[in-house]
């Protein structure tokens, strides 16, 4: 009976939110204050509360992150809508629930996103990019898409990111894939350059999905290692965004060579700019056995990043994410179907985008039944792999672990070029665990958590 009193709550508060967000358009400045008060009475207990509680603040106080607010408000008003149905409705009211309830009949981790591979094939060949070593003939056809979408719907999963590869190699089938779940919201990593006008009026028209865009700094960092002119092309797509007002952000991936660059105030700034809402960090991570460890972050520089980022948190218009050091916010390790999962372009069903092992393959089997494969059940069993947040990750930081979950597991590699022995892998991590111990120690200590 109580799940059944909490599902008739959650479509009340569909509900309510879908007015309250028709009611908020015609004056956002005056009844923002008055939707959040609406909010407050028809939330499930502890429903995103410290995140409520921010905004509240933020809307009294007209902080940086009202501005934010006011910024999507005025991007192109369908986009907007359909945005905020999708992803705050779809997502992470009522897809939320779906998934916990799911999780807890299957006793297995059912994941809020899914990040997939359209295609392997790419545009460009960028250093310590994990596609750039998986060659470029592998692709999920329109219907393998179409199929996971369906099945991931089924477990309340509504937010699907695009990976590769270049996705937009893809263009049509992503835009029929859009059309085809009007109720899920679509992102997509991408280099940028194919972004042109004509795809800009095929976001509009879907009103469904949103770019991340990879920088990796100003115009000597990003085209030295993603190649001469890629800047100029992504400021260029940043300008036809911002013009047709689509909501767009940045990717950026974090290295020992750029870090200082790209956790800059004038690289901050730069892209707010350029219209940029939000920023998602990345650590470089020395995957393949291309990969280049000395591209690692020192712990000097990772704890700039982390100071850096949480600094500008309270003075910057643009939400800003760090995966390897935010840990804390979302308990740990988000991997193994947690949070999310990865589908490469061969169909096989991997637990982390960086960890390429596996016992499934989404042309063999279901989703579901991936999820309960023995590699993303060692993640279900063994998250959190450390108390401490700022070391969350069963390869980087506790390298001993993720050797461990794939032999016991019998997980295979994925790679799709070069397959590569985990203790191979591991070991390259090995000395930048140890580094960087210490001083995770630390500042976990300080933090209080």
């Amino acid at each position: 009976m109580s799940k059944l009193v909490e599902k008739a709550k959650i479509a009340a508060m569909s509900k309510s939110l879908t007015k309250a967000w028709e009611y908020l358009g015609k004056n956002p400045e005056e009844n923002i204050p008055k939707i959040m008060n609406l909010v407050d009475k028809v939330a499930p207990a502890g429903w995103y509360e410290s995140q409520r509680s921010a905004f509240r603040k933020a809307i009294a106080e007209k902080s940086n992150w009202y501005e934010l607010i006011m910024k999507v408000w005025n991007l192109d008003e369908g986009v907007r809508n359909t945005f905020f149905k999708n992803f705050i409705v779809n997502a992470s009211l009522i897809g939320s629930a779906k998934q916990e309830e799911v999780a807890e009949k299957e006793n297995c981790n059912v994941p809020w996103a899914i990040l997939l591979d359209p295609t392997s094939a790419c545009n460009m060949h960028c250093t310590g990019c994990w596609a750039a070593e998986y060659g470029n003939r592998l692709n999920l056809s329109f219907e393998e898409l179409d199929s996971i979408v369906s099945q991931g719907k089924e477990m309340g999963t509504y937010m699907y990111i695009f990976t590769g590869g270049e996705p937009l190699v893809r263009k049509k089938d992503i835009i029929k894939l859009c059309e085809t779940h009007p109720d899920c919201e679509f992102l997509s990593f991408t280099n940028g350059t194919l972004i042109d006008e004509e795809f800009c009026q095929e976001m509009l028209r879907v009103k469904n999905f949103v770019p991340a865009i990879s920088l990796e700094g100003f115009e000597m960092a990003n085209d030295g290692r993603r190649g001469e002119g890629s800047y100029e092309k992504v400021m260029h797509a940043m300008k036809l965004l911002k013009e047709n007002k689509l909501p767009f952000g940045i990717s950026a991936c974090y290295t020992s060579k750029n870090c200082e660059d790209i956790s800059s105030e004038k690289f901050f700034d730069m892209i707010m700019e350029a219209g940029a809402l939000f920023i998602w960090f990345f650590h470089y991570m020395p995957v393949g056995n291309g990969a280049a460890p000395e591209l690692l972050p020192t712990p000097e520089q990772r704890k700039m990043i982390y100071d850096r980022i949480r600094a500008y948190r309270s003075t910057k218009a643009i939400f800003s994410m760090d995966f390897q050091n935010d840990a804390e916010y979302v308990g740990g390790c988000i991997a193994g179907g947690r949070r999310y999962l990865h589908i490469n372009a061969k169909g096989d069903v991997e637990p982390c985008v960086f960890i390429h092992y596996s016992n499934a393959n989404i042309r063999e089997c279901t989703l579901l039944e991936a999820l309960k494969s023995p590699i993303f059940m060692a993640y279900h069993d063994g998250q959190p792999f450390n108390k401490n947040m700022l070391r969350p990750c069963p390869m980087l930081e506790n390298s001993e672990l993720l050797p461990k979950m794939v032999k016991e597991s019998g997980a295979k590699s994925t790679d799709y070029e070069s397959p590569e022995e985990v203790d191979q892998l591991c070991d390259r991590c090995k000395p930048y665990a140890e580094n960087w111990k210490p001083q995770a120690e630390e500042m976990w200590a300080a933090s209080g958590k």
